[in-house]
């Protein structure tokens, strides 16, 4: 079933909470990376696009708290001895990257919505995440995350719209949400936060 507040195509899977809640030191070593890939995208973001004033601050506040967040998944590894390590990249990310159009301004309006696809991915499954964790510091960390989430997706689908305007958005979000709901469902694909 889709999320409507989310604007998700497809709920994640059952199977999914699954096998994150049984690997959840591969999950919480995969999320300290999305994190500091989240900042990482808003920081291009802002480098990208300095003609448009209107990005540079709220882009930039999001971008500190997703350092923010990255920061409390370290201190979680920490805590539970888990070396912060690579990880082999999953699929999900470049597979968004790869529907963004490539002329001015579409390309920015996709890399916009993209992104705010991605926090909603982020906070449906911390959602999941913070029901089905028997341990309540960890259920309480997730919880406490849902709306900064939730918050971020609101910010990248709205400026979004500054850009194309509310009727150029609405479409092009439901296209490409459409597709990032097909990017799921291959058991062998190591459990990641998104895949």
């Amino acid at each position: 079933m889709p999320s409507p507040v989310l604007k998700l195509a497809r709920a994640t899977e059952p199977a999914w909470v699954e096998a994150a809640t049984a690997n959840l030191e591969l999950v919480l070593l995969d999320h300290a990376h999305c994190e500091k890939k989240a900042a990482g995208a808003a920081l291009r973001l802002l480098f990208q696009y300095p003609q448009h004033g209107f990005l540079q601050r709220p882009i930039a506040e999001l971008a500190r708290e997703e350092l923010l967040h990255f920061e409390r998944v370290l201190g979680l590894l920490e805590a539970r001895k888990i070396d912060y390590r690579s990880l082999s990249p999953a699929l999900y990310g470049a597979r968004l990257q790869a529907e963004v159009r490539r002329e001015e301004p579409r390309r920015a309006i996709d890399q916009l919505l993209v992104a705010g696809l991605i926090e909603a991915r982020s906070c449906e499954r911390m959602k999941l995440l913070a029901e089905a964790i028997a341990e309540p510091a960890l259920s309480e960390f997730y919880s406490g995350l849902l709306a900064a989430e939730a918050r971020h997706h609101r910010l990248y689908v709205e400026l979004a719209g500054q850009l194309a305007g509310p009727d150029g958005v609405a479409p092009r979000l439901e296209e490409l949400a459409a597709r990032e709901a097909t990017f799921f469902g291959d058991p062998a694909a190591p459990v990641r936060f998104h895949s």
